[in-house]
């Protein structure tokens, strides 16, 4: 299987990856409960999936926990990343707080190795960044940890190259994990060349767009209140119904490759570097195996100009 590097020192794993969140969190289908969210997990590892990521915030504490079941007796077969530095202010409205104070990243830590069952993070991401703390103090928190034997390497997630940089002069950084998608591109003139430029790994969240760029989200859908895509504002109904056009451009290509949407979305995303890699969420094996099999198109000179010349969605991402 095609493998790429997650980061400088990182180990080489499959490029796509299983982003967990949505076993257990903001996507959450009641049908699907914790014993079918290990079961997918222990679905991914056996189809070659070596990159698992979580965070304290999903649920809260409830995906780390779930993660932390899955593995029992395949932890060394996966790349572990979590997460800590957000906050979960309001469940209803999916309002959240940062904290980036040193105590909390260490209180943070211990917490998820604790629910992940684990003795070591082997990627630990800053969530975002706490505007209230400067960046270099957190990270110096962080890298405490890589010290003390808690994790072994550090990533931040949504920053600026300018945080990138004033970071990197104190630790390493491995990884960053933005939103990148057919429809969300907003790092490729700046983040992913720095990662490239740096030795980082790109780590692609969101790949398909929330799901909108499976072609299985038609005009006519809405969301419910319990599923916070119903807060943004590409998922309103007339942004959902002018994306649409995405879709088909994408859905088009996908014909004639006798492939899904899904899978020319994800290469795609892998095209962009031989750094990135992509977290694709799923709660079904035949999409998990879909987004896997994803790993293995590699697009025409032809496809990807055509795929690069989509127009801008309708809506922004928050």
């Amino acid at each position: 299987m095609l493998r790429r590097r997650l980061g400088g020192a990182g180990r080489p794993v499959f490029p796509v990856g299983l982003g967990c969140m949505g076993l257990s969190w903001a996507y959450r289908d009641p049908a699907v409960d914790e014993a079918a969210g290990v079961r997918l997990i222990h679905e991914a590892i056996d189809l070659g999936v070596q990159h698992l990521d979580t965070a304290d915030v999903y649920g809260p504490f409830t995906n780390e926990s779930l993660v932390g079941r899955a593995l029992a007796g395949r932890r060394e077969r996966v790349v572990l990343a979590t997460k800590c530095g957000l906050v979960l202010e309001d469940r209803a409205t999916y309002r959240y707080g940062r904290s980036g104070r040193p105590e909390h990243v260490r209180t943070a830590c211990d917490g998820s190795l604790r629910r992940l069952g684990a003795d070591v993070i082997d990627l630990y991401y800053l969530h975002r960044v706490d505007p209230q703390t400067p960046v270099e103090e957190t990270w110096r928190a962080m890298a405490a940890l890589v010290e003390a034997g808690k994790v072994r390497r550090l990533g931040i997630s949504e920053p600026t190259v300018d945080e990138l940089e004033r970071v990197s002069r104190i630790h390493p950084v491995s990884a960053v994990q933005s939103e990148l998608s057919l429809w969300t591109r907003d790092h490729l003139a700046d983040v992913v060349p720095w990662c490239a430029a740096h030795g980082a790994a790109f780590v692609a969240f969101s790949p398909l767009g929330r799901g909108f760029l499976t072609g299985s989200i038609g005009a006519e859908a809405r969301f419910g209140s319990e599923d916070f895509r119903s807060r943004l504002p590409r998922f309103r109904p007339e942004a959902v119904a002018a994306n649409q056009r995405l879709v088909e451009s994408v859905r088009a290509i996908a014909e004639r490759r006798g492939a899904t949407a899904a899978q020319i979305a994800l290469a795609w995303v892998l095209a962009q570097g031989e750094h990135v890699h992509a977290i694709p969420g799923t709660q079904r094996r035949r999409y998990l195996e879909q987004n896997v099999a994803a790993g293995g198109i590699a697009l025409t000179p032809e496809e990807r100009a055509e795929l690069d010349a989509l127009p801008a969605p309708v809506g922004g991402r928050y």
